[in-house]
């Protein structure tokens, strides 16, 4: 569930240091930098007050890190690797994590199993690393068995996965975390705000100046100056995309976006697609529930009458 193509990623110094935040002053504002999820991330205040922007760059931060360090699967101290650690035992689960596991079984059902965060375990198989290393069927197959959300049993306190079962928060965790930041940011003070974290994007009503938010929608495909832009006022984008992963053997490229139910890539999806929504963790998944549908993706969307960008 790669954001690999789509807004404009921010355009920082990577010199800025893991777990710091970054103040840089700009026109109308400030912009608050740091490192979470593996993306630069940024935060757009538009205030005089550089105390508040720095204020609120913190919340922002320490937000997006506690995120960060609660579901991550690359941290063997999160929470996510504990309840895959521990799979065929229950683990206590609170509440925030409860209601996470009622959107993704919300997202389940919707997406008739297509939307899996136990899908993650195909990795063991895939490498989507641009080479031809196309695995067997006999290793896909494998691996089915430890797929499928219907398997999980939890509750408002504990989560039970079978034996050998993992989940992974990655196709909404960076979508969570923006949404937490909006809301957390607009009850310090009501000032015009913009949270892009690794190109997912929400905004909390127009600039000071009235005017929306312009967003550059950005991909490989296109040259320099000429990616298209979004006017964004409130509510968020989220872009799902394959630009930098994927398999290339015999003339066939593999994409990185499986089929959840045969454990092999959906064929022909678009590149990226990029959703508008209220808010970043429903364009998230509506972004790979698009892409999911693989050559039919636009007219799923449209269908929907959903807001949308993509790129082939």
């Amino acid at each position: 569930m790669s954001k690999k193509s789509g807004p404009k990623k921010p355009s920082l110094n990577k010199a800025i240091p893991k777990r710091k935040v970054q103040c840089i002053s700009r026109e109308d504002g400030f912009t608050l930098s740091f490192f979470s999820m593996a993306s630069l991330c940024e935060v757009l205040i538009d205030t005089d007050d550089k105390a508040l922007a720095i204020k609120m760059g913190d919340i922002a931060a320490n937000e997006a890190w506690r995120i960060e360090d609660k579901y991550s699967r690359y941290d063997k101290n999160s929470l996510c690797s504990k309840i895959n650690a521990d799979a065929g035992s229950s683990v206590e689960i609170d509440e925030e994590t409860y209601q996470l596991f009622q959107f993704v079984q919300q997202c389940y059902d919707m997406s008739d199993g297509a939307f899996d965060i136990t899908s993650g375990v195909l990795r063991k198989a895939w490498f989507f690393d641009g080479s031809d290393n196309v695995p067997s069927k006999n290793a896909v197959n494998a691996l089915l068995g430890l797929v499928g959300w219907h398997h999980v049993e939890y509750s408002a306190a504990h989560i039970l996965l079978k034996q050998g079962m993992e989940i992974d928060f990655g196709g909404l965790g960076k979508e969570y975390a923006v949404d937490r930041t909006v809301l957390l940011l607009s009850e310090i003070a009501n000032v015009p705000v913009l949270v892009n974290y690794g190109g997912d994007i929400a905004a909390s009503g127009n600039r000071k100046n009235n005017q929306p938010w312009q967003i550059g929608i950005d991909h490989p495909s296109f040259e320099k100056n000429s990616s298209p832009h979004v006017t964004l006022k409130n509510g968020a984008i989220a872009t799902s995309g394959d630009a930098n992963r994927f398999l290339l053997k015999d003339g066939h490229r593999y994409s990185h976006i499986l089929n959840v139910k045969t454990g092999w890539p959906v064929e022909t999806p678009p590149n990226s697609i990029t959703v508008a929504a209220p808010k970043c963790i429903q364009a998230g998944f509506l972004a790979t529930l698009a892409l999911l549908q693989g050559v039919d993706a636009e007219e799923f969307l449209s269908e929907q009458d959903i807001l949308h960008w993509s790129i082939r």
